[in-house]
């Protein structure tokens, strides 16, 4: 399949409808200014977004691919994000995943507040829902933006700490557990294809792509911000011995987490014509 010259594309973009600052339309709008021919919004564990994402881009006339990150746990406990492309937004067995999902980032979200209480520090549960707009979709990061406010911290990377909610932290609190296997099988039946989300960040060796592609993995999320030019070379040589989709993205989250990436990633649009092919082959066969 031949280079499309000028035509790129950012295939992981967060909005507020997960830990996002910027409203799915404005996500598609900001894409649109920096020149993007297609999109993906990959929200945490949820696809509410995807539906004024849609509205946005085609007043805009730029493509968007429904999609979401799903967070599952190795069995070392390991977090292991996977991104999920054209999954069926109706599919009630996805959805209930998706739901189980967030149900465990409210536990979460909430027992993370009563350890930091515990220690001392007064954060307000209530707050944190606030900054997440509601229950649905309230995660770490609200935590810490609620952290900020109280002035526990100066600013959200600042509660990543082990005194904090870092990962293993005093006042971190694990998340509900799906395997990689029963996500990637979970995105299969919904008709989309399953990738593994920056694997360089995530620490996947070459045996754990190995793994992944026994049970089914689709793809590795090569490009990306933080993969080294040595890692980007490494995971486009593993895809192609695998027979795995290239993917890339920003990880955009707006004005949190590691800030306004949008415009970092700028993968070539023929990889959005091979994901978009094998997303329509996992329809037909689903069909049939």
């Amino acid at each position: 399949m031949a280079h499309v010259p000028g035509r790129y594309a950012d295939l992981q973009l967060h909005s507020s409808a997960s830990d996002g600052s910027d409203a799915p339309a404005e996500v598609v709008r900001r894409a649109h200014a920096l020149g993007f021919a297609a999109i993906a919004l990959t929200d945490h564990d949820t696809l509410a977004g995807v539906p004024e994402a849609m509205e946005a881009a085609e007043a805009l006339g730029i493509e968007l691919l429904p999609a979401c990150e799903i967070s599952t746990l190795d069995a070392g406990e390991r977090q292991v994000d996977l991104l999920a492309f054209g999954v069926a937004l109706d599919d009630v067995a996805f959805a209930h995943l998706l739901h189980s999902l967030r149900d465990g980032r409210f536990a979460r979200a909430w027992g993370m507040v009563r350890k930091l209480n515990e220690y001392g520090y007064a954060v307000s549960f209530d707050r944190v829902v606030e900054i997440a707009g509601g229950t649905e979709n309230i995660g770490r990061p609200h935590v810490a933006r609620a952290m900020v406010e109280a002035g526990i911290v100066p600013d959200v990377k600042s509660a990543f700490t082990p005194e904090l909610i870092l990962d293993g932290g005093r006042c971190y609190v694990q998340r509900v557990k799906v395997s990689p296997q029963e996500a990637i099988a979970a995105v299969h039946a919904a008709g989309g294809v399953a990738v593994a989300a920056h694997p360089g960040r995530t620490g996947l060796s070459d045996d754990d792509i190995s793994q992944f592609v026994a049970w089914g993995l689709d793809g590795i999320e090569v490009q990306y911000p933080q993969h080294s030019e040595a890692q980007t070379a490494h995971f486009a040589a593993l895809a192609t011995r695998h027979g795995l989709l290239v993917t890339g993205g920003s990880d955009d989250h707006g004005d949190v987490n590691e800030g306004r990436l949008m415009g970092r990633i700028r993968l070539a649009y023929e990889h959005v014509e091979r994901l978009k092919d094998a997303v329509a082959q996992r329809a037909s066969a689903l069909r049939h």
